[in-house]
């Protein structure tokens, strides 16, 4: 264990919850902090089910190539704790990281706070240093009680996807129950909606955010981007039309996470069309429809192609679904989930265009869904189901096929361990 796994041990040690939804820790921190939320200017809120890092990671690039400096907060990570914490466009050290910790602990002496919280609050008291950046804050679990939310104002609020996930902390168990808790509290700015799932649904968001004085602008209404019949990409609002580049990151749902970015970029920074263009070439997004070229793991993979996917919920597993359905090679699944997921409608979205999937454990995660279990919760679905001991065997036992690609899902934690094995 690392000096930094050692401390994040501990740092978990000051609240028996991992997720207790609350605000009054996180301002009592901040307070004892010296309110640093309240010091950091043009702050940028990314709110959503799913979406949130492919928007977050694309409206920093935009920005960098248009000579902004960006602060970025992010969660969960996929290998380091440090990957949380960009600063100035750099990721922090594993060295200062630890040295901030230590002194934000040392201030919460003997009160109580989530990991989570802690972390918020870390990343907001060193952001201190680079005030007048952009600062980019991903939200956690929803935003009305998240740390993300303790902002008094903002520049704008990016709302990417809101579907059906994390039930179990809400009273109203239902999509309006998440739409709720993702839209009551977002401030009055700007804000930009992604494609939604359904159009029921962007309806309920529009309809949630009628009190709110923001200038709204929605996907489909405000802006567009499609890819036309030739393979360009066009994208549209009323200040014109681009025609852009392949986007850095695979799959065509990435072109809506992609064109909220651009729309917040137009609308609200000024950025020119050049430096949009470039930016979205630029855009470094680690586990999402990620091929992994080279390295022990590909190795093992043979001829076929691997790539990595950290989706996790039923509307992850459409946008993934939607992307097998139009690659020309057979897709075989290897898949590990966590135990709280809804794992046969997640599942359900592959039943007949996949064949094959192998169903692992994620290695060192206690929340992980046994396999055999896992296997006895889709047994009705329309695939070949196999068990595989470790990541290393199941890509093993998939590798006798010729020019297929491997597809890895299931878990952010799953991909952490797969970029891990290198």
């Amino acid at each position: 264990m690392t000096k930094l796994q050692k401390l994040i041990t501990k740092l978990e040690k000051h609240h028996k919850r991992k997720i207790d939804l609350s605000l009054d820790r996180t301002f009592n921190l901040l307070k004892k902090l010296g309110n640093p939320q309240d010091k950091l200017e043009n702050v940028i809120n990314v709110v959503g089910t799913n979406s949130k890092a492919s928007m977050a990671y694309a409206k920093k690039s935009i920005l960098n190539e248009a000579g902004y400096r960006c602060n970025l907060y992010t969660s969960p990570h996929l290998q380091s704790y440090t990957e949380r914490f960009i600063f100035n466009n750099e990721e922090i050290s594993e060295d200062n990281l630890i040295q901030l910790l230590k002194d934000v602990e040392k201030t919460l002496g003997d009160d109580e706070a989530t990991l989570f919280e802690i972390l918020s609050c870390a990343f907001y008291k060193y952001a201190e240093n680079f005030k007048d950046n952009i600062n980019i804050i991903e939200s956690g679990l929803f935003f009305r009680m998240d740390p993300s939310s303790v902002f008094k104002k903002n520049v704008c609020t990016l709302l990417g996807v809101c579907h059906s996930d994390h039930y179990q902390w809400l009273k109203n168990k239902s999509i309006d129950g998440v739409i709720y808790e993702k839209t009551s509290k977002l401030l009055n700015s700007n804000i930009f909606v992604n494609k939604q799932v359904s159009e029921e649904i962007r309806k309920k968001i529009e309809k949630s955010l009628s009190k709110n004085t923001s200038k709204k602008f929605f996907f489909g209404l405000d802006f567009n981007i499609s890819r036309s019949e030739n393979n360009f990409i066009q994208y549209q609002d009323d200040l014109g039309e681009l025609v852009l580049p392949e986007p850095n990151i695979l799959g065509d749902h990435q072109l809506y996470n992609v064109s909220t970015s651009i729309a917040a970029s137009r609308k609200v920074f000024n950025v020119k069309d050049k430096d949009i263009k470039l930016g979205v070439q630029k855009i470094s997004l680690k586990g999402r429809l990620e091929e992994i070229k080279s390295g022990n793991l590909k190795k093992i993979a043979g001829n076929n192609r691997l790539i990595i996917d950290g989706g996790h919920n039923i509307s992850s597993s459409f946008v993934i679904a939607d992307w097998i359905k139009k690659q020309n090679q057979e897709v075989n699944l290897i898949v590990g989930m966590m135990k709280d997921k809804d794992h046969l409608k997640f599942m359900s979205s592959y039943e007949n265009i996949i064949k094959n999937v192998t169903l692992i454990d994620i290695p060192s995660q206690d929340g992980a869904i046994l396999k055999e279990e896992f296997k006895n919760k889709i047994d009705s679905l329309n695939f070949k189901l196999s068990l595989s001991d470790s990541i290393e065997d199941a890509i093993k036992s998939l590798a006798k096929n010729n020019n297929t690609i491997i597809l890895i899902v299931g878990s952010l934690y799953l991909i952490g361990e797969v970029l891990n094995l290198g």
